[in-house]
């Protein structure tokens, strides 16, 4: 199939992208959590099995000059997490990734994130730039696999302490790593990460949304509204935004336009004043 400009990907293939491009730039990108390898939702794979001799082979692992590690752990999300927060404070260089299965298991690791994650910088001068992937989403899997308590990270931050994302493409994914892993000073970022979305055929981008662009923080209406005539504006994040498009009143709604929230923190007041 050819991949040119036009070609879609999905939320995968973004990612695994963007591992390789920094990869490419002697970057080195270690990623853990308890069903990493393969993704909670089977939609990872970074590391493939023999069927026959049980054998694995971890392409990236081959893909550049610099280190990639992507390693299953326990299901002890305090030890990982504290270990992961001070492996990237001591490997300033490194892109340093930890995944909870559901974002609602983060809260078994809540001191770290309250004494460590969140406050580092301001108590200790810490820098870290740790990235928190949670999926977050209600998708029928009930409790304790539904949320990843955004609201408690949006609690935490104050004074440009860290990041908290929504980003609603793989593009916006992709670039949001590549941003992270280039930001400086650092600061840890969570990600409110997909679940229905990552094959979900709308939300995908192609091959030039990576190559051109950066990460933006808000979204406007890409279906191209008369602003003349707008006299609604709805801001959302995530899946909301799909939800929404696919409603039958929208091709009704001419004067109301879609703009998605990316970047919860730092919210990005500029932007919105443009918008």
């Amino acid at each position: 199939e050819d991949f040119g400009p036009d070609f879609e990907m999905d939320w995968a293939h973004a990612e695994a992208l963007a591992f390789g491009s920094l990869l490419r730039e002697g970057i080195p990108v270690r990623l853990t959590g308890q069903d990493s390898e393969r993704g909670t939702f089977s939609h990872r794979h970074l590391v493939l099995h023999d069927s026959e001799t049980g054998q694995q082979h971890t392409p990236l692992a081959d893909f550049g000059d610099a280190r990639f590690e992507i390693h299953n752990s326990p299901l002890s999300e305090m030890a990982v997490l504290g270990f992961e927060y001070g492996f990237s404070v001591a490997s300033d260089k490194d892109l340093v990734l930890w995944e909870a299965q559901f974002g609602d298991f983060a809260n078994a690791a809540q001191v770290t994130i309250d004494q460590f994650v969140s406050s580092g910088w301001e108590k200790w001068g810490q820098l870290a730039s740790l990235v928190m992937l949670l999926p977050h989403g209600y998708e029928g899997q009930g409790p304790e696999h539904s949320s990843a308590r955004l609201e408690r990270f949006l609690q935490l931050c104050a004074e440009d302490n860290m990041r908290v994302v929504s980003a609603s493409t793989p593009a916006q994914y992709f670039h949001l790593l590549r941003r992270q892993a280039h930001a400086r000073p650092e600061r840890p970022l969570v990600v409110m990460f997909p679940k229905s979305l990552l094959r979900n055929p709308m939300a995908t981008s192609m091959v030039s949304d990576l190559i051109n662009g950066s990460f933006q923080p808000l979204l406007d209406d890409p279906f191209g509204l008369d602003r003349e005539t707008v006299t609604r504006l709805v801001l959302c994040s995530g899946k909301l935004y799909y939800d929404l498009i696919r409603s039958e009143l929208r091709e009704g709604a001419s004067t109301v336009a879609i703009a998605r929230l990316e970047e919860l923190y730092p919210f990005p007041g500029d932007e919105f004043t443009t918008l």
